[in-house]
């Protein structure tokens, strides 16, 4: 039996990006819980994948949306294939992101700028605005924003993304005040995870600079998102919102 307080049975839960990585976690952690979901991603097939997945394992509801967050409307049709899909949605997570490599600052194509900040933060405010608009109107609901501690945390290496990400945690309050008290409004800054992008890392090097500048002294495992997600997305967080919880094993300030 799922305790009370985690207990997600009758919700429907879309999450972006939640065909692989730390989206792929959050959606089996959810229908774990009894949550219905809507796996969104840019690849159809993959999506399929894991909603198979979840049905199987969780004998729950399961959709799969191809969709690029990036585009406006793809954002709109997303939102109006799952409702018409799934009748509501009571849990939406932006997790859907991206930081492409590049050799140098200056060398920042306008294209590829655009690209990760319309991934990262065009596509969760349109849906952010659209499905808090209907949450608001059925008196309930309740956002996660997947934040990055590069939001806090900018390295030269990834300034795109930790600009969006910083914008990202701004459009959670702001979210939270706008559509408040019906919806909750949160983000979740993650540290490094041993994700599909950990494949580009020079795994030596994290491993040995986390040793010095993390309390955990690792990268964290996929899985452990869930926790923090789950308690964000059920009635446990019923006082929480407008707020950013770090997960990321305790990386000192810089």
């Amino acid at each position: 039996m799922t305790d009370p307080l985690f207990d997600m049975s009758g919700q429907v839960a879309l999450v972006t990006g939640g065909s692989r990585g730390l989206g792929r976690q959050i959606v089996l952690g959810f229908a774990a819980h009894g949550a219905s979901v809507v796996v969104a991603s840019r690849k159809q097939a993959a999506c399929e994948e894991v909603a198979a997945e979840a049905r199987a394992k969780h004998d729950v509801d399961a959709w799969a949306i191809g969709v690029n967050v990036s585009d406006w409307d793809q954002c709109d049709e997303l939102v109006e294939n799952a409702y018409r899909r799934a009748g509501r949605v009571d849990v939406l997570v932006n997790n859907a992101g991206l930081s492409p490599l590049y050799p140098s600052l200056t060398e920042i194509s306008e294209a590829l700028y655009d690209k990760v900040l319309a991934v990262n933060l065009k596509g969760p405010f349109r849906l952010g605005t659209l499905i808090g608009a209907r949450m608001a109107g059925a008196g309930s609901g309740t956002i996660i924003n997947i934040s990055s501690v590069e939001a806090v945390r900018p390295s030269p290496g990834a300034l795109p993304y930790a600009a969006a990400k910083a914008g990202l945690d701004a459009l959670t309050l702001g979210l939270a005040r706008a559509y408040g008290p019906a919806v909750r409004v949160n983000s979740i800054m993650a540290g490094p995870f041993l994700t599909d992008i950990s494949k580009a890392w020079d795994l030596d090097a994290v491993t040995a600079a986390l040793q010095h500048s993390s309390a955990l002294r690792r990268a964290g495992r996929p899985d452990e998102i869930v926790g923090a997600a789950l308690y964000l997305a059920s009635p446990s967080a019923s006082f929480t919102t407008g707020t950013v919880i770090r997960v990321d094993g305790g990386l000192y300030s810089p």
